[in-house]
């Protein structure tokens, strides 16, 4: 049976569902008589499955409908909005005696892998079958038991992709990705010597100011409120302070400004700390350094810190921790970077960042790296025994009970530096994806000479496609008399012509030849409150023009959203680079996937389209929607030396 849609099928033809209700004759493929799989429309406006027009165009140069000619490469992606209306059509599970649960068609995959007692049942008697020796084995105990390690239970055997569950899962074929528990990769044994691993360290900077109002010239995305987790430099602006003082790259995570930890607040937050005012700024960021070579480096003395127990347990083999892993360029063996929100270490809570691996079920790694690491725990069936070596003064937060991270962390600097206590975070939301806008119609009368009084921004020629937007209103127009019209207000249309999907001059023209009527009617979606109450949020008006924050940009309408294809290529032996998190989990329910870091030297760092903060829609034209951390990544590793992503990127917060 097909692992996605769990019915039979040859492997190369499309997948088959049980429609609830009839389908919409418009949503049928007139190749197959089935609703559209990847829809691909033709020139000549007719609409069908990517793997059926791509078989009949290998046989004929015409449309199966019209017979115009027709080449297979003329015709392109149906609109995101076709997308998602196929996406959202019920369908049933198809292992009805067991399971009577309806979904949407996206979310049939990860209903079947998480939640469908038949496919489950179904996937055992195929292992018996495969292995008709083996011994069922006993349900696990409760998760995320503490506990002095058991007698350990050594393992062997190459490692397999696993991914990072929700959180960030560093992408890497035909090599191990360094620095990340169950890199996604294959290995055998004598390619360990070989390997290298990913080296981060934390910097203190100090930026200097002669206007102690100037920007700083960066783009910043994430925060606790948002996948992301921490704050990212997305974009360094050229000629700014930043660019200047030349220390601080995109991908680099701010920890800390001035002695104050932001790696736990909100986006906005975040924003408003770093847009304060000030000669001098001490800025505390965490940089990926990229790959580095295995060295043999003498075991500091673990005098004063605190050797702690810990237990894991994972439901099956590939469940993931959660744990990023890193070495250090001054000192031996590895360290937690990362806990990663919503993961099995996060929640259990007693993990803490900057904690030195010593063991792992009774195997030393005293001189280890993070690759040796990952396949101890990628081979264990349940119990994972950690020996971890902590920091005397690191306290740990109790386990959140919406199974966020744990609430307490640290960093230690490259030189050795005294590790950085982070204060308890505040409380947060989720984020899902749901709209933060609210559609409105404002007619309004006026005298014809009259003009509407507001500037715009964006435009679909702008580097970040994005739509109209009102950057100020004017108190000379008629648009300040109504009211109804603010800043950050997206446009869609004015009197019935449609402003979506035209530059930024285009968009002018339109606004200014309709301002000529006694008459206007302007639709337009209204920014809600993003529970953002400083007033030091908005850019000041000296220095670079308005813009809405990074945050505001996720909920927009998918209709709204400018989708581009980034095609990286890569060696056999090499790293994609890039980690993402977001996807499916049982407790937030479906979210975007995220670009979180971009690895120094990769080919995501060296093709250059790639931002932090971009969201992955698609691999491979297959959408992403409705998917897990774990079931994306293997599909990234199928692709060997290319792979096509269909992003949707948002212009960072700029500070």
């Amino acid at each position: 049976l097909c692992c996605e849609c769990g019915q039979a099928h040859p492997l190369l033809d499309n997948h088959l569902y049980n429609f609830q209700d009839e389908v919409d004759d418009e949503l049928i493929c007139h190749i197959c008589l089935q609703p559209l799989l990847q829809p691909m429309d033709t020139p000549c406006g007719h609409t069908y499955c990517f793997k059926c027009l791509e078989n009949f165009m290998q046989e004929y140069s015409f449309c199966p409908m019209d017979r115009k000619k027709l080449s297979f490469q003329q015709c392109h992606k149906s609109s995101l909005l076709v997308r998602n209306l196929l996406d959202k059509l019920v369908v049933l599970c198809p292992f009805r005696a067991e399971c009577q649960q309806t979904m949407q068609r996206c979310e049939l995959e990860a209903h079947l892998h998480n939640r469908c007692p038949g496919f489950k049942k179904y996937k055992s008697e195929l292992q018996r079958k495969k292995n008709p020796i083996s011994k069922g084995k006993e349900d696990p105990p409760a998760r995320g038991e503490t506990n002095t390690p058991k007698d350990p239970e050594v393992l062997s055997g190459g490692s397999s992709l696993v991914a990072e569950s929700s959180g960030a899962a560093v992408v890497s074929l035909g090599t191990a990705e360094p620095g990340l528990v169950n890199p996604a990769f294959e290995e055998t044994e004598e390619d360990l010597p070989q390997r290298t691993s990913l080296v981060a360290e934390t910097t203190t900077i100090e930026i200097h100011r002669e206007d102690p109002e100037e920007e700083l010239g960066m783009r910043i995305v994430g925060g606790k409120d948002t996948p992301l987790g921490n704050i990212v430099v997305q974009e360094v602006l050229r000629d700014s302070v930043i660019a200047a003082d030349g220390r601080i790259a995109p991908g680099d995570h701010i920890l800390e400004v001035n002695g104050v930890n932001i790696s736990s607040v909100t986006h906005c937050q975040a924003v408003s700390f770093l847009r304060h005012p000030g000669p001098v700024l001490h800025l505390m960021v965490l940089q990926e350094k990229g790959f580095s070579s295995k060295s043999s480096q003498q075991d500091p003395t673990s005098a004063g810190r605190e050797v702690i127990h810990v237990t894991l347990v994972k439901r099956d083999r590939s469940e993931p921790l959660g744990i990023k892993l890193i070495r250090k360029t001054d000192e031996a063996g590895i360290f937690i970077l990362d806990l990663l929100e919503g993961g099995l270490a996060a929640k259990n809570g007693k993990l803490s960042r900057n904690d030195r691996v010593l063991s792992i079920n009774g195997q030393d790694l005293r001189q280890g790296t993070p690759e040796a690491a990952a396949q101890i725990i990628q081979t264990t069936e349940s119990r994972v025994n950690f020996v971890i070596l902590r920091q005397p003064g690191v306290q740990l937060g109790e386990p959140l009970e919406d199974g966020s991270t744990s609430n307490s962390s640290s960093s230690s600097s490259s030189n050795g530096g005294s590790p950085v206590h982070h204060r308890r975070r505040p409380e947060h939301n989720h984020y899902r994806r749901k709209s933060n806008y609210q559609k409105k119609t404002v007619a309004i009368k006026k005298e014809p000479k009259e003009s509407l009084g507001i500037t715009i921004g964006g435009g679909r020629d702008n580097k970040n496609k994005l739509p109209i937007y009102v950057t100020s209103v004017q108190p000379i127009g008629c648009l300040f008399r109504d009211g109804r019209i603010k800043r950050g207000d997206v446009l869609l249309s004015i009197n019935g012509i449609d402003l979506t999907h035209l530059n930024y001059y285009e968009a002018v023209s339109a606004l200014k030849s309709n301002a000529a009527s006694p008459s206007v009617t302007l639709k337009a979606l209204e920014i809600l409150s993003l529970n953002c109450p400083e007033p030091s949020l908005d850019i000041r008006e000296q220095g670079f023009s308005w813009a809405p924050l990074w945050i505001t940009w996720l909920g927009l309408p998918s209709y709204l959203h400018f989708c581009q294809d980034v095609v990286l290529t890569k060696g056999n032996l090499e790293s994609w680079g890039f980690s993402i998190v977001g996807g499916f989990e049982e407790s937030k329910g479906n979210q975007p996937f995220f670009i979180k870091t971009i690895v120094p030297g990769t080919p995501a760092f060296r093709d250059r389209k790639l931002k932090c903060g971009d969201e992955i829609v698609a691999v491979n034209g297959v959408p992403a929607i409705g998917m897990s951390n774990s079931e994306l990544i293997p599909m990234l590793k199928e692709q060997r030396n290319k792979v096509t992503l269909t992003v949707v990127s948002w212009p960072g917060s700029l500070v």
